[in-house]
């Protein structure tokens, strides 16, 4: 037993020894390496940015002709010409069809005709007349014969007129077969072609003008909007900027003209126009297309990329990269996001350091690993 007993005190005994040697020796450790912080987490960084921001509304309408002429005949007769070619750019004025003149052209040169015989008369008449008149006097013509003979007269200088209306109507009838274009505008397809018979009754147009130059967009928002857009809109036209269907090329940007003198009660929305130069044509009848109608502008408001913000159980929040590479997450308010853009209001000042991805890894006071973004966020339209 003792024996047992000494051999053991002196396993024990070299057990130690051998700790003690390690601890002093096998287990130190560079002051150097012992300073190294932990790698952090790695995230992609950016910066808030002091931006002016518009406020505006959204809508959907449609793009509608500033003028719209369907070309008719208002008279009849034969096409003998035609001016123009299909979707070609016309002025006021310029030859479009011809119908065949010469019916018209003789309806005038007799309806002239008519007059000249009336004002033969009529001279001839003057002259007894005026004879009659001396003669009454002596008592070689009667009261009652010159009474008729002033009736005469009378006759024949109302049908003078008369011949002078239709002579005007000839003329009006022969330059409606001249037709023309009322207004300035591009031509649809033509309806009609030469050598057809047309009439003044006819339903169908021989063809179509569209006036778009300038061109209107007509639109709808919720009633809900009213007050802000008339408010808005009292000192100066509002700006409306049309974008495409999918809402990311803009097309046009024009002012608010029209907003409407009800609500409609079926849809709760009012009805607004916005005018448009478009002399790019970019703007075409019966599209469809988004709009933005501007109320205001934010100046120098603090803007992030839209994923910097996150959503939490209080509301949302971002990462702020404080100077040692800790993050500090931060309650924030957002007015909007728009364009890929974060516009607070609340929690962020410009020039702050922001995370903008790898956000699911971090807590707060996480060490990060922060590295540039690979391209420009998108900035706010």
């Amino acid at each position: 037993m003792v024996r047992r007993a000494i051999g053991a005190v002196v396993i024990l005994s070299l057990v130690a020894i051998v700790v003690l040697w390690r601890l002093n020796h096998g287990t130190e450790v560079p002051a150097a390496e012992a300073q190294t912080p932990a790698p952090g987490v790695p995230v992609t960084a950016g910066t808030v940015a002091a931006q002016d921001v518009p406020v505006f509304l959204n809508g959907i309408g449609t793009v509608q002709a500033y003028n719209m002429v369907a070309i008719k005949s208002r008279v009849d007769g034969q096409i003998v010409k035609v001016d123009f070619k299909e979707g070609q750019d016309v002025k006021e004025g310029e030859p479009l069809l011809q119908i065949d003149p010469r019916p018209f052209q003789a309806a005038l040169e007799q309806a002239q005709a008519n007059k000249q015989k009336d004002e033969a008369q009529l001279v001839g008449a003057q002259l007894d007349l005026d004879r009659y008149e001396k003669l009454i006097g002596s008592g070689w013509q009667t009261r009652q014969s010159y009474d008729q003979q002033k009736a005469t007269v009378g006759q024949l200088q109302a049908s003078i007129k008369g011949d002078e209306a239709q002579i005007n109507t000839a003329k009006l009838n022969l330059s409606y077969g001249d037709i023309r274009s009322p207004i300035d505008g591009r031509l649809g397809a033509k309806l009609v072609d030469k050598g057809n018979l047309v009439h003044a009754n006819d339903n169908a147009p021989l063809v179509t003008i569209t006036e778009v130059k300038p061109i209107f967009v007509s639109f709808t928002l919720p009633q809900e909007t009213l007050d802000d857009v008339r408010e808005n809109h009292k000192g100066s036209p509002l700006v409306v900027y049309a974008y495409s269907g999918d809402g990311k090329k803009q097309l046009a940007e024009g002012k608010l003209t029209l907003i409407d003198n009800s609500i409609d009660q079926s849809t709760g929305t009012v009805h607004l126009k916005a005018r448009f130069d478009n002399d790019d044509e970019r703007l075409w009848p019966g599209q469809f297309v988004s709009l933005r109608v501007v109320l205001s502008t934010r100046r120098n408001i603090a803007t992030v990329p839209s994923q910097t913000v996150q959503d939490g159980p209080d509301g949302h929040y971002a990462y702020i990269i404080k100077p040692d590479n800790t993050v500090e997450r931060r309650a924030v308010e957002v007015a909007s996001i728009q364009d890929g853009i974060a516009v607070v209001t609340k929690g962020l000042a410009p020039g702050e350091r922001v995370v903008v991805d790898g956000q699911y890894r971090l807590t707060n006071g996480a060490r990060v690993n922060a590295a540039a973004p690979s391209a420009p966020a998108a900035t706010a339209g």
